[in-house]
């Protein structure tokens, strides 16, 4: 069964994928170009995001999406398992957003091009001045419920556990006071790890964790942001343990 699904795989399903990756990018950078890219940055993919899934035979499960109102903009931050990760929250977490991506990205043809035009943020950790321009592009995005979402891990972990959090996420989230909103990515390195370039079809599972509100009066305690964070992520993981 293995063999029968390799052969699709590779002589059916990635020839599919380029093509509708290709569709989609151009259509993402003429819609944003010359329309609303809020719109056109997120709707397109979300749908190429859900064909991919389905063309690669992968089963979703989405749990908490009544714990977000649409309304609102939020600090998404999320484990970051596998390649999956992003088609499962592009395609079903259910709110318009933003991601923070490495500039590095911006090289890949057509995709790099599309995201920019969507208006993702490319964080630039060349110099703190480019560090700074990036924190206040974010700021302007974050806005009438547009938000973003962030791995803090920073890349994707190679052994499927969680792994230290980065504060970039957290300090933006203090900055304009916005709730976070932990999720917990589940099965994604099953279905690819980062060191393999084939795919084991299976399920994943998204868990979208009651937002963490910023104080009343004053600002988080970003180091107990940074726990509580990490373990609600941790709490939908198995085997994952918390941190005191």
């Amino acid at each position: 069964m293995r063999f029968f699904y390799l052969l699709y795989q590779w002589l059916i399903a990635f020839p599919i994928i380029i093509v509708i990756t290709l569709i989609t990018s151009i259509i993402t950078i003429i819609g944003a170009t010359i329309g609303n890219r809020d719109f056109w940055g997120y709707y397109p993919p979300m749908l190429w995001a859900r064909c991919i899934c389905a063309i690669l035979l992968i089963r979703t499960e989405i749990n908490g999406r009544e714990n977000i109102d649409p309304k609102t903009s939020y600090v998404f931050v999320a484990n970051h398992q596998g390649a999956f990760d992003i088609f499962l929250i592009y395609g079903y977490l259910g709110h318009n957003f933003k991601w923070m991506m490495k500039k590095s990205l911006k090289k890949i043809p057509f995709v790099g091009a599309a995201c920019e035009a969507a208006g993702h943020i490319m964080v630039d950790r060349s110099s703190k001045a480019s560090i700074r321009e990036t924190m206040h592009r974010a700021e302007k995005t974050l806005r009438g419920g547009m938000s973003m979402v962030v791995f803090p891990e920073g890349s994707r972990c190679k052994d499927g556990r969680m792994h230290a959090f980065k504060r970039g996420a957290f300090l933006l989230a203090e900055e304009l006071s916005l709730p976070v909103v932990p999720l917990t990515i589940d099965g994604a390195f099953s279905l690819m790890s980062r060191d393999s370039i084939n795919i084991n079809p299976g399920k994943v599972i998204l868990t979208i964790h009651q937002p963490i509100n910023p104080p009343a009066e004053g600002k988080y305690d970003l180091d107990q942001l940074m726990k509580e964070s990490y373990n609600r992520i941790a709490s939908a993981l198995p085997g994952e343990e918390p941190i005191a």
